[in-house]
């Protein structure tokens, strides 16, 4: 599963697009890496969506500050900023379920479109 179509597969979900030192954090899902994602809760903002998931996910502390476009019949991305080095032990995924890829693995892999777009114009050269 590409990590466009993991996206897809949750409709109206929220992509987190956690950025650190030219590496982008993915998490396993259903047996695939995708970007950290969840549905936003009652009168929750996107960015508060993605702050929340990734810290349920990962453990770590973020902030969602950009929000990116949707794909048709997909959510939205949040850019988020990290605010931890060390993720906290409350993370719902262990340690291998979560990797930080560099952004030509990520953009190899499949995003969707305007994460990718995104990443293109934020990759370190």
């Amino acid at each position: 599963m590409t990590l466009e179509q993991a996206a897809e597969a949750v409709e109206g979900a929220v992509d987190a697009v956690v950025l650190n030192d030219g590496r982008l954090l993915l998490v396993d899902e259903q047996g695939g890496w995708s970007l950290p994602s969840g549905v936003p809760e009652e009168a929750e903002t996107a960015q508060a969506t993605a702050a929340r998931v990734v810290y349920e996910l990962t453990g770590y502390l973020v902030d969602g500050t950009s929000l990116l476009g949707a794909e048709s019949g997909g959510g939205p991305a949040v850019v988020c900023q990290l605010l931890s080095d060390d993720p906290s032990g409350e993370a719902q995924l262990t340690a291998g379920q979560v990797r930080w890829a560099s952004f030509a693995d990520a953009l190899a892999a499949g995003l969707p479109g305007p994460v990718h777009t995104y990443l293109e114009g934020h990759t370190p050269v």
